[in-house]
């Protein structure tokens, strides 16, 4: 199991080696607004649990199973999205998506997936969602909370 951001380093890993084919600890960096050591930190430690292939002052590799879990990272980011957008939240979906993410059970995330999937074949039962949404509005319990 790696912590929430050993998790964001690895994703970030895959979607640079799945746009360019290739992966510098530069670009991480730069894309996550980190380090350059904070990046060297993450990949050793990556690599010494079998996910990437490092050899320092070279380009970074990733083994099958980190783009497996790499893979299955930016799936899930791009799901929960995907949730957010469905269920009609207003909230910025990549930020929600990223705060979220890593807290949740792949049971969890698999019941998110069903909804969508529920949704994409029922666009009826969305709208009538969003309706009942729109009309009920001021009655959330949270919307009492002006914070």
């Amino acid at each position: 199991m790696l912590s929430p951001s050993l998790e964001d380093y690895l994703e970030e890993i895959y979607r640079f080696s799945a746009e360019l084919g290739f992966i510098r600890i530069t670009d991480v960096a730069n894309k996550l607004n980190v380090s350059l050591p904070s990046v060297n930190k993450a990949v050793k430690i990556l690599a010494s649990k079998g996910y990437l292939e490092y050899i320092p002052y070279k380009n970074i590799a990733l083994t099958e199973k980190g783009a497996k879990l790499g893979k299955y990272l930016v799936e899930r980011n791009h799901m929960i999205q995907n949730f957010l957008e469905v269920i009609g939240s207003k909230a910025d979906k990549e930020e929600e998506a990223e705060a979220i993410e890593h807290y949740l059970s792949k049971e969890t995330v698999h019941a998110m997936t069903m909804v969508v999937k529920f949704f994409e074949k029922n666009p009826g039962i969305q709208k009538m969602l969003t309706r009942f949404q729109r009309e009920n509005k001021e009655n959330s319990q949270f919307s009492q909370y002006d914070i």
